[in-house]
């Protein structure tokens, strides 16, 4: 069992954003679907034999959605990072990701489900941690202007190309 595990607070949708995050996500796989009985459904105003968890697996990280009921929204506050070592693993996610959300900068969007995510490439640290600042400096110009990020956009901007 790992020693931390993300929350995220659903209104109804527990059970349909666990399956659309597996169906993205390679090795992943759902791990249970937990349902109100008499006691939680009485408490929760949720009907008795609803889903309440689904528990599930992304990449080797367990998460646990909950239908909670409408007292708390998903924000941008929390968001997920997923580090890409190609643009065609950033286009995928991508595409998928942001389908019925919304693209934000600098590789970040919101699903369509709330949830914030980050799908950025690995190299992004190394450009932007160059010990020549006015390199690194370019790098941040370029990813200013992106929404999905283009790794080979960034690396042109490194070699000032």
């Amino acid at each position: 069992m790992q020693k931390i595990t993300p929350f995220l607070w659903f209104d109804t949708e527990a059970e349909d954003a666990m399956n659309y995050y597996v169906s993205i996500f390679r090795n992943s796989r759902v791990l249970g679907v937990q349902r109100y009985g008499e006691a939680g459904a009485r408490s929760s105003g949720k009907p008795q034999g609803s889903v309440m968890t689904a528990s599930f697996v992304l990449h080797g990280q367990e998460f646990v959605a909950l239908n909670g009921g409408p007292d708390y929204r998903i924000s941008p506050a929390v968001s997920f990072v997923v580090n890409c070592e190609t643009q065609q693993e950033i286009d995928d996610l991508w595409t998928k990701l942001s389908a019925g959300g919304e693209e934000i900068q600098c590789g970040w969007l919101t699903d369509k489900f709330g949830v914030s995510w980050q799908v950025v490439p690995v190299v992004l640290g190394k450009l932007l941690d160059d010990p020549d600042a006015a390199k690194s400096e370019k790098v941040m110009q370029a990813l200013l202007q992106m929404k999905k990020i283009d790794i080979a956009g960034l690396q042109h901007a490194y070699s000032g190309r």
